[in-house]
């Protein structure tokens, strides 16, 4: 039997040391560029006549299907890969998190497949989002009646 002391210096002579300065680098430089990326369309937008709320509509269905087509590609996952939590820019990792699992299981089909399992990774999301609100709005409607 090994002794705890023991099970300690295995665990950590095979466990490897975290890049944590590395990894949230990362993630801060790439986070950044798809927020400057969203700016940037906005701009570009509003410089071809469109209004600013129109503009920021348009970058963040830009950004959707930018993330959208590199999931499909292959490429987002790349990414993410050393990029980590940067990749998880809510409107670019939530069309990920969409996408990811309609190309996985859409050889079971359209219904079985496709359809059952393409909130499976974003579905919470969405339900705990939409709860919070709810909570978050009821919370406000009472401090605001009484």
């Amino acid at each position: 039997m090994v002794s705890e002391k023991e099970y300690e210096k295995m665990y950590k002579k095979a466990s490897p040391p975290t890049k944590s300065l590395k990894n949230m680098t990362f993630a801060f430089f790439v986070g950044g560029a798809i927020c400057t990326l969203g700016e940037f369309l906005k701009q570009l937008y509003i410089t071809l006549g469109l209004t600013e709320k129109i503009g920021s509509l348009m970058s963040s269905v830009s950004l959707i299907f930018i993330s959208a087509v590199l999931t499909g590609l292959g490429i987002y996952h790349s990414i993410a890969k050393y990029a980590g939590a940067g990749t998880l820019v809510p409107i670019t990792g939530f069309a990920n998190s969409v996408v990811s699992p309609a190309i996985e299981f859409k050889t079971e089909g359209f219904v079985t497949g496709l359809g059952a399992k393409i909130f499976i990774i974003s579905g919470p999301v969405i339900l705990y989002g939409t709860l919070a609100s709810v909570i978050y709005g009821l919370i406000y409607w009472l401090t605001k009646v009484f």
